[in-house]
């Protein structure tokens, strides 16, 4: 994964709204109407939370009818997994040395 992509996630993922969305929405597909039911934010709201998620790739839309639906991408999410444990390995760590070590 690109740092760039890594970044863009990050930010999507840095707000309580849309950490709580992604609870809801768990391992289904979940209508919009269903998320509006369990947040305390509007319709207007919702959209721009939705439109950030599934610009980073971690959420997918789906529509049916006048209904949207939305799921996690799961490749997605397990790269993005991968990616922050790569960063956080601390082998790579280990091996960096500073001068005044």
């Amino acid at each position: 994964m690109e740092r760039k992509t890594a970044v863009k996630i990050f930010k999507a993922l840095s707000d309580e709204n849309r950490l709580m969305i992604l609870s809801l929405i768990g391992n289904s597909q979940i209508c919009a109407c269903k998320l509006l039911e369990n947040l305390e934010i509007g319709q207007p709201t919702l959209s721009h939370h939705m439109k950030i998620l599934c610009d980073s790739g971690i959420v997918e839309a789906t529509k049916e009818g006048k209904w949207m639906y939305y799921k996690i991408n799961k490749s997605k999410y397990n790269e993005t997994a991968k990616f922050l444990e790569s960063a956080l390995n601390k082998d790579a760590l280990n091996s960096i040395k500073c001068s005044s070590c």
